[in-house]
């Protein structure tokens, strides 16, 4: 084939914003019940809802929500482990209400939960089935007024074939999860913890006889995050903790001391913006599989009864879950630089890879993907003292096209969410629509990010809108230094604390960027502090300073602050229904720019809460920021595409 010469960002491209969205879906959680294998798909072309497929041993998937269903839950905004499956039942929240259902083969769905006092004021997630079938332990959360104050958190048991009202089982933490009932069903195990820490900071895994009420600390506390509790057939409970900087998993015996199971320099957990995470499986014969983070790239592990830790030889970089699935599998949901995420079943013994649910054939020439390269560079403190950051670099990659020889790529710096979460190395085609069209991408893992210990974690406390900042701006600087890309062409995007930080970057005297897009980011903190859900109503306590005795602080980082540092054009995304960052933090940041006459876009998306799921919205919001770039940096799109302009003012 023909490489032609085109400039950077304007190649033709096969990853259009249409192949961006058709037949995508986001997988969630898996379950095994049985022979089958169940998992959950967000489905952006049915107007973004979750769908839940059950696949039978002969192949055979089935849809298993009717239409105008869809398998959400609202607890805590951010939902997850909104069903759990057992011997052909599925329980579900549906979105619409917030009710809990009672699915059974064949049937129709049924709620289990009252009618609450007001529309969605009573919201379900993270339920365990009694072993003997009969009752349901789960986290309710209920809504008694208007502010984060009037939401109250607790566990709860309730019927599990029939309408009841639930009994509370647990209430006074400000937060709870992980309800677990041991195989006897004697034992509750679950997590709670208070303001103003976050489950990744400071959480308590607590045990209670149901039948005395005797109640057991097993592990955690002050500077100490519990995860993911799992009783074993035996009665004894695995958890992981980061109490030696790592989330590495143990074992606690009733009556015992807590034993290590697997200790390494590794993160096996992941920050629980979401309920039901599953980053590792007991097996029947006593092993463990595992899931672990290390050097920016996840691999899959397991720890043999004779206590040795053995990689297993598989294609993952990046895993969602882990479910054991009869003797001796597991059940995943990874994908790797090349492949997007699928379900796949992992023969422990052989590593052999049996694909249940195929990710798409996007039909691109390999020689069009761009591959991450995990970067380490020096940056700074908030002192100037100097440290160490990571990202997940992207160069520019087409089968067709090349750049002119004197010229570099522009650059886009890509600032992840959380702000705890973390680049991942899987393929993203949202990625690729940059990347195919001769931009660079660099996915910083700023300080703060997870998959570098607890230490690493912790580096952005009381200094968010300092390091994370510098990490990208070194991430920049550092590319551009070693040529691979254009210093003069370097941007910055980021969605919502990925958001706050592209603005924070903006709102620089110093900034090398020549433009930014925000995606339902932060412009005014304290804003944010008196108007925001219950969940990380307390999260700037920590990351800024508590308000309003810190105040001056929260002025100082907030851009709003410091609109006239802003010189760079800024197109800002943002959903009309968020929760978490409600649009006034972008309409008031907007309407300064616009007042200033600095250049600045602006699309309010209907029926999107924090983050886009429709495909149309989605397909807009990308190619409206490609017309950004294009009309800042000066390169033409490519005219096949029929992409409609966003209109910039004052450019």
């Amino acid at each position: 084939m023909t490489i032609s010469e085109r400039p950077y960002g304007s190649w033709p491209t096969p990853v259009t914003s249409e192949l961006v969205t058709a037949a995508a879906v986001r997988l969630g959680e898996v379950h095994v019940d049985g022979a089958d294998v169940v998992w959950a798909e967000g489905r952006p072309g049915e107007g973004g809802r979750t769908q839940l497929v059950r696949r039978s041993p002969d192949g055979t998937t089935t849809d298993l929500l009717p239409d105008g269903t869809n398998a959400r839950t609202a607890v805590h905004e951010y939902g997850g482990a909104a069903w759990w499956v057992r011997d052909g039942v599925v329980w579900f929240t549906d979105w619409a209400d917030q009710r809990l259902y009672r699915l059974a083969p064949g049937g129709a769905p049924q709620p289990i939960t009252p009618e609450p006092a007001s529309p969605r004021a009573d919201r379900y997630a993270d339920g365990d089935v009694a072993p003997d079938g009969a009752t349901i332990v789960c986290v309710r959360e209920r809504h008694t007024g208007s502010s984060a104050t009037d939401v109250h958190n607790e566990v709860v048991r309730l019927a599990a074939d029939h309408l009841s009202e639930p009994e509370v089982l647990v209430s006074g933490p400000d937060f709870v999860a992980a309800p677990r009932l041991s195989p006897d069903g004697g034992t509750l195990a679950w997590l709670q913890w208070d303001h103003p820490s976050m489950p990744w900071d400071d959480t308590l895994l607590v045990a209670r006889d149901l039948a005395s009420g005797e109640e057991t600390v097993v592990a955690g506390g002050t500077g100490e995050s519990v995860l993911e509790p799992r009783f074993e057939p035996d009665g004894s409970l695995l958890f992981l903790s980061d109490r030696t900087d790592w989330w590495n998993l143990y074992r606690w015996t009733p009556g015992s001391d807590i034993e290590p199971v697997v200790r390494l320099d590794s993160d096996l957990g992941v920050p629980a913006w979401v309920f039901g995470s599953a980053r590792y499986a007991p097996l029947d014969d006593g092993r463990v599989v595992y899931a672990r983070w290390s050097n920016g790239r996840d691999g899959l592990a397991v720890k043999e009864t004779d206590g040795g830790l053995i990689d297993l030889d598989v294609p993952f970089s990046a895993i969602g879950a882990v479910r054991a699935a009869g003797p001796g599998a597991v059940v995943v949901v990874a994908g790797s630089p090349t492949a997007e995420p699928g379900v796949h079943r992992v023969d422990v013994a052989t590593s052999a890879v049996e694909t249940l649910r195929a990710p798409r054939d996007l039909g691109l020439d390999p020689a069009g993907i761009s591959q991450p390269e995990h970067l380490t560079f020096d940056s700074v403190d908030g002192s100037g003292a100097s440290r160490r950051a990571h990202a997940q670099f992207y160069p520019p990659a087409s089968a067709e096209w090349t750049g002119p020889a004197d010229e570099r790529p522009p650059l886009l710096v890509q600032i992840h969410g959380g702000p705890t979460g973390a680049a991942t190395p899987v393929l993203s085609t949202t990625v690729q629509y940059w990347t195919s069209r001769g931009f660079a991408v660099v996915d910083v893992d700023y300080g703060g990010s997870t998959g570098y210990g607890r230490a690493y974690r912790q580096e952005l406390l009381g200094e968010w809108g300092v390091i994370d900042v510098a990490d990208c701006l070194a991430a920049a600087r550092h590319l551009a230094a070693q040529g691979r890309v254009d210093g003069e062409r370097l941007c910055i995007r980021g969605g919502s604390a990925g958001g706050f930080t592209t603005l924070a970057a903006l709102a620089r005297e110093d900034t090398p960027f020549a433009a930014g897009a925000d995606h339902f980011g932060v412009a005014d903190l304290a804003a944010l502090a008196a108007d925001t859900h219950k969940f990380e109503s307390r999260y700037l306590d920590r990351l800024v300073g508590p308000y309003p005795e810190a105040r001056d602080v929260y002025e100082q980082r907030s851009p709003i602050h410091h609109v006239d540092r802003f010189t760079r054009p800024l197109i800002v995304l943002q959903g009309a229904e968020d929760e978490v960052v409600p649009p006034n933090q972008s309409e008031m940041i907007v309407d300064a720019l616009r007042a200033k006459g600095t250049p600045v876009a602006y699309l309010l998306f209907d029926g999107e809460q924090h983050g886009f799921r429709r495909a149309e919205n989605i397909r807009r919001a990308l190619d409206a920021e490609l017309s950004f770039y294009a009309q800042v940096l000066g390169f033409d799109l490519p005219a096949e595409e029929g992409i409609e302009p966003v209109v910039v003012d004052n450019l």
